[in-house]
């Protein structure tokens, strides 16, 4: 990693106190540029937001830039840390996220929340479920002392996984939940926001570090990406809030009552590889990062593809936003639990 040991980047430490500040200025916009914000809103192609989906792709494609495909061919060496990702973020994650979000949507918040409008908050939370942390993961990773290596091949082996059982999981878990899946939509949404920026981020990869070599393309290019995915998430932040800028205004509670279920879903999986890797045996400098690309999400695709099914104004989209927002602190939380059980 690029950061110093002092610890995780002015950008990244600070990243819910920025979401915070765009949340208040986006509320702010959608209630007094509410017409002016619409015009944007209506900017679309496929049900795709054209202003939204280039903020996302700039958020997404300097990630996928750290991937380094030709890593997997170690794993064979240790794989039980391997299979424990696998086993939490696909076999145990989705499904634990959709019964925390039913729990809450459905029967705690009943009086508070119509059964439509739960059924939009639970799609929103089966996005962030279904779609492992790929970038922050890296961050979480170096902060607790993992091994930097085996990261990049748990990132990698999960990014070629999206690919593949994302659009299944989802469907399904959306399918349980009597919201209607558009499934081109969705598609549609995997290829513009893994797929292309993924095939991107790897071609320009190997033919940066074949021209310029590595060291030149960890230290002097990848840093300069790095701002530019964070500015294009709150950029991203702000347009969302601008147009759910009078929903929140007239229920401000609601973020507080969509965190609650995406915080507890958080210490669920992290306790759960964390204990499964010490029944493993795995060493710290594995176990932890398994745990934290449990706990985390892969958010900007989750915004992302909340955007493009059911809109910039949705319950669903709100659902993956307060999951940008609770991450951060949430996980510098799971952090120092990981450095004091080491």
């Amino acid at each position: 990693m690029a950061e110093s040991k002092a610890g995780i980047g002015f950008f990244e430490k600070y990243l819910s106190l920025w979401v915070a500040l765009c949340i208040g200025a986006g509320i702010l916009i959608g209630n007094f540029a509410g017409d002016s914000v619409q015009v944007l809103s209506s900017l679309e192609v496929f049900k795709v937001n054209i202003p939204v989906a280039i903020l996302v792709w700039l958020m997404i494609y300097p990630m996928m830039l750290q991937i380094d495909f030709s890593s997997i061919k170690n794993v064979g060496k240790r794989p039980k840390g391997l299979i424990l990702t696998l086993v939490v973020n696909w076999l145990i994650k989705p499904f634990t996220m959709a019964f925390f979000a039913w729990i809450f949507f459905s029967i705690i918040y009943a009086a508070y929340i119509s059964p439509e409008l739960a059924g939009e908050y639970i799609a929103g939370a089966i996005l962030l479920g279904a779609a492992p942390c790929t970038a922050m993961v890296f961050v979480w990773s170096y902060l607790t002392n993992g091994d930097p290596n085996y990261t990049l091949v748990q990132v990698a082996v999960n990014d070629l996984i999206i690919l593949v059982a994302f659009v299944p999981i989802v469907g399904l878990l959306l399918g349980m939940t009597n919201v209607q899946v558009p499934y081109d939509t969705l598609v549609a949404s995997v290829l513009i926001f893994v797929v292309i920026p993924l095939l991107a981020g790897y071609i320009t990869n190997k033919q940066l570090i074949k021209r310029r070599g590595e060291k030149w393309f960890t230290e002097s290019f990848l840093p300069k990406f790095k701002p530019v995915s964070i500015i294009a998430l709150l950029l991203t932040l702000v347009l969302l809030f601008a147009f759910q800028g009078n929903t929140i205004s007239e229920n401000p509670l609601i973020i507080l009552l969509v965190a609650v279920p995406l915080v507890i879903q958080t210490y669920f999986i992290f306790f759960i590889a964390w204990l499964g890797g010490k029944k493993l045996k795995l060493p710290h400098a594995v176990c932890s990062p398994a745990a934290m690309i449990g706990a985390s999400n892969f958010f900007e695709l989750a915004v992302a593809v909340a955007i493009a099914l059911f809109g910039l104004q949705s319950p669903a989209a709100l659902v993956t936003v307060v999951g940008v927002l609770v991450e951060v602190p949430v996980m510098l939380s799971l952090v120092a639990i990981a450095n004091k059980w080491k």
